[in-house]
């Protein structure tokens, strides 16, 4: 079992940054591939980004794509989501997730942090 508690969010000015920080809990954490989504109100989940379990790949959402980076400190047990030149479209509801082989939807999630980016 893996807890996972997303931290960081909050209230930024468009263009300006954000990072935000999940921290695992479990000693499995270095095996899974993790991810970032964001759900908006009235909107699908998105996919943000993803990062394979030793940090060598990773993988974007082409909203974000040149704007966000993920990475990851296994040592930490802690993944983040470097997030710049927000824009208000980026306002949203940002969970962090881990997929134990079987998918996202079917893995461990956190209970979100909230993101608002005012014009």
């Amino acid at each position: 079992q893996v807890q996972l508690v997303e931290s960081g969010g909050g209230l930024v000015q468009a263009g300006g940054s954000l990072r935000l920080s999940c921290a695992a809990s479990g000693r499995t954490f270095s095996r899974y591939d993790m991810g970032w989504f964001r759900q908006a109100p009235g909107k699908e989940r998105e996919f943000v980004a993803r990062i394979s379990w030793r940090g060598g790949s990773t993988y974007y959402g082409d909203s974000v794509k040149g704007r966000f980076t993920v990475s990851r400190d296994n040592a930490k047990n802690t993944v983040y989501l470097q997030m710049n030149s927000l824009k208000p479209e980026d306002t949203a509801v940002y969970y962090c997730a881990a997929d134990r082989g079987l998918g996202f939807s079917q893995g461990y999630w956190g209970q979100g942090t909230q993101v608002t980016v005012s014009s």
